[in-house]
């Protein structure tokens, strides 16, 4: 007989205390947000299942970390969207600290784009959906953008050449990276140069947020090149 999922003790908005300040409106909109998720996991695999007694730590709470990395931005790009993490929880809370704050939601697949307009909808967040490739859609936004994410994406490697048109004008880029990210930075410098940040997650002391800014091919010219 399988065991059943373990139940987190008081999974809920409190997980977020220490993580980043969230006024009581961000929190209505998150819990809205979260609700929606139960709701339509039941018809669709939007996140593992095994993480649903825990949405609050190990989905909102964990994506309010990259608005700590980067807390002026108010215009976003969130590559691989996915069900909104951390994407829609920067909308969230951006909007009511930032004039202007857009996030933009790149998502490809058609069923998990609709889940992320149903939660725009509900909760009245700025965000846009673009249910097309990342490569497709880059070089249009990246003039427009403050900063990126993404989150469960791809590997280091690809994330850099996925973001090089946003940092090109400038916008960091904040990655969640699993226990393996020093692996990841390791093959990713063979190609590319870069800064980097790393942030230890308050979520999985195993894992970093990764921002990284100064992106450009290795043996380009310019400032600070090493050949």
């Amino acid at each position: 007989m399988s065991r059943p999922a373990r139940l987190a003790v008081e999974d809920g908005p409190e997980v977020l205390h220490g993580i980043f300040e969230v006024s009581r409106e961000t929190v209505e909109r998150l819990t809205t947000y979260v609700n929606l998720l139960l709701h339509w996991q039941k018809a669709q695999n939007l996140v593992a299942p095994s993480t649903l007694p825990e949405a609050w730590r190990r989905h909102v709470a964990d994506s309010l970390q990259v608005v700590a990395m980067v807390p002026d931005a108010a215009r976003w790009a969130d590559l691989g969207s996915g069900a909104g993490f951390p994407g829609l929880v920067t909308a969230m809370v951006q909007m009511e600290r930032l004039p202007g704050a857009h996030v933009h939601l790149i998502e490809s697949n058609s069923r998990k784009a609709a889940f992320l307009r149903t939660v725009i909808r509900e909760t009245g967040c700025p965000a846009t959906v673009h249910a097309e490739r990342i490569e497709d859609v880059s070089g249009e936004l990246a003039g427009e953008i403050d900063a990126v994410s993404a989150r469960a994406l791809a590997d280091l490697s690809e994330l850099l050449a996925y973001t090089e048109p946003f940092q090109n004008h400038g916008a960091p880029a904040i990655f969640h990276k699993g226990k393996n990210f020093r692996d990841e930075v390791a093959r990713a410098a063979h190609a590319w140069e870069f800064d980097l940040v790393e942030r230890e997650s308050l979520i999985d002391p195993d894992s970093r947020l990764l921002k990284i800014s100064g992106l450009r091919p290795r043996g380009a010219t310019g400032k600070g090149q090493t050949g």
